[in-house]
């Protein structure tokens, strides 16, 4: 798996079409960035209740999916469209688990929940009903806390040096959360496991 670009972008108004919104999902590329323990230098969230914990430090998005939203909404897509820290080739939701320790750089971090595309992501590219296509698709993203600060380089290796004996992946997850799978014994797990987010475990302990 390969760091296809490093985006960020610190909350800042932006229109799109009729909205106007302070976020930062406008997110640009830059040559690398350091990683600090909340997120990436010169990036930042505007909503905090629902975003910017040490769970979400980065938020990762697969350019493997990039050809399949460029035809489905009929435009040219550059690196950190969908609101992504980390735009990596191979990074998909089928095969990343929840717990899974990656190296990038010089920063070490560890995967902790799926994203949940919010309406913003909707409004930036005029179609609200984006974040369900993208849930339907199973195409959501994950999020990365991290365990070891460092310098981040665009075509750096997303490198897997521990992955998570449970074997969780984030489309598993997902399907729990949008109610594709009804899975007990999987629900308790996830509600136990400390390497899950500290909002997904209340999540699912709800659940049970």
């Amino acid at each position: 798996m390969k760091i296809i670009s490093v985006n960020v972008s610190p909350p800042i108004l932006q229109i799109y079409g009729e909205h106007e919104l302070v976020t930062g999902i406008g997110k640009t590329p830059v040559p690398s960035a350091r990683l600090h323990w909340r997120n990436f230098e010169g990036d930042g969230q505007a909503d905090l209740i629902h975003h910017g914990s040490p769970d979400q430090a980065v938020c990762v998005y697969a350019y493997n999916h990039y050809s399949y939203w460029e035809g489905r909404l009929g435009q040219r897509l550059l690196p950190g469209a969908f609101g992504e820290n980390l735009t990596i080739q191979g990074a998909l939701e089928s095969q990343v688990c929840i717990g899974d320790i990656f190296q990038i750089g010089e920063a070490q971090v560890q995967v902790t929940q799926p994203r949940q595309p919010c309406a913003k992501i909707g409004k930036k590219f005029g179609e609200s009903k984006l974040p369900e296509w993208m849930i339907a698709y199973r195409a959501s993203g994950f999020y990365l806390r991290v365990l070891q600060e460092g310098l981040v380089t665009s075509g750096a290796e997303f490198e897997l040096v521990q992955p998570h004996p449970l074997g969780i992946s984030i489309a598993m997850v997902d399907d729990l959360i949008y109610e594709r799978s009804t899975d007990r014994a999987l629900i308790e797990q996830l509600a136990r496991l400390p390497e899950f987010s500290a909002a997904g475990r209340e999540r699912f302990t709800k659940k049970l």
